[in-house]
């Protein structure tokens, strides 16, 4: 399959005229490989660790979820990543594509896989887009889950290097409807609170979105914005592979830009302390 028809299944599936306003979806760099063979590398994010990569494995294609370019930039400079990227791209002609937003509201996009993950059934999305498309997902866990369970069950499968979720006095209380968005889905809170959720998991949540999810009576689960989007990477892997394509992978190049201290024998624990009374 030549580039420019995988590009053009793509954007039957996920329209980049989808995207968001402040979102830059589609080609970020184009240096003339649309009549080529596809060899696709997907990753969350491009950078030059992938370019290097994408460049060993003789790839012509990184496919993004994340933008290369957000904002227009002013100049490109020597030192500078996205002008590295650019010169990379052109020299070893290797096209950069990202579908981000638009990404994030198809079925098997972003919270779409989240939700698979988990289980959940009955599924709606969290604000809704198209018919049967949108933001986030919510559903229900079949059978229910102790929090306590939930907690052990996205750190089994999504493997996250930190989850912190909101205090709870009982660990054990049941969870049976829980909505999830990749990547930073605080600012939905409110739309979450809507639906009856009883837990969120989302990332990059701020001290005070914590402080309103709690009062809302809505646990707040942070499981990084790496580990709650890289699972809707493999998954459009496998459905790039159906298209018997000459060539697609995974990059193992990806990269979660934090750093954890683990301190051995941590776990999650059986039940919280007290809170002190705020006077």
């Amino acid at each position: 399959m030549k580039i420019a028809d995988l590009i053009t299944w793509f954007e039957a599936w996920a329209n980049p005229a989808w995207c968001e306003s402040w979102d830059n979806c589609g080609w970020q760099i184009e240096p003339g490989v649309l009549e080529n063979k596809a060899r696709v590398l997907v990753c969350l994010t491009p950078t030059l660790a992938v370019m290097h990569e994408a460049i060993a494995l003789n790839a012509n294609l990184i496919f993004a979820h994340h933008p290369l370019i957000f904002n227009p930039p002013k100049s490109l400079c020597t030192g500078e990543a996205i002008a590295e990227m650019a010169r990379l791209a052109f020299s070893h002609n290797i096209g950069i594509y990202s579908a981000h937003t638009n990404f994030d509201q198809v079925q098997d996009g972003t919270a779409d896989v989240l939700a698979q993950i988990l289980e959940l059934q009955s599924t709606i999305p969290i604000v809704p887009t198209q018919a049967g498309l949108g933001y986030g997902r919510v559903g229900l866990l079949a059978p229910s889950l102790t929090l306590q369970e939930l907690l052990a069950t996205i750190q089994t499968r999504l493997a996250p290097p930190n989850l912190i979720f909101s205090p709870t006095a009982d660990l054990q209380q049941t969870i049976s409807r829980v909505a999830v968005l990749g990547g930073s889905g605080a600012s939905y809170i409110s739309e979450v609170v809507k639906t009856k959720a009883q837990a969120y998991l989302t990332s990059d949540c701020k001290f005070h979105q914590f402080q309103e999810s709690r009062d809302r009576h809505l646990i707040l689960i942070d499981a990084g914005h790496y580990a709650t989007e890289r699972p809707a990477c493999d998954r459009l892997v496998q459905r790039f592979k159906s298209l018997n394509l000459d060539w697609v992978k995974l990059s193992h190049k990806d990269e979660d830009f934090r750093q954890f201290l683990c301190l051995e024998g941590d776990k999650l624990p059986d039940s919280f302390p007290p809170q002190k009374s705020q006077k």
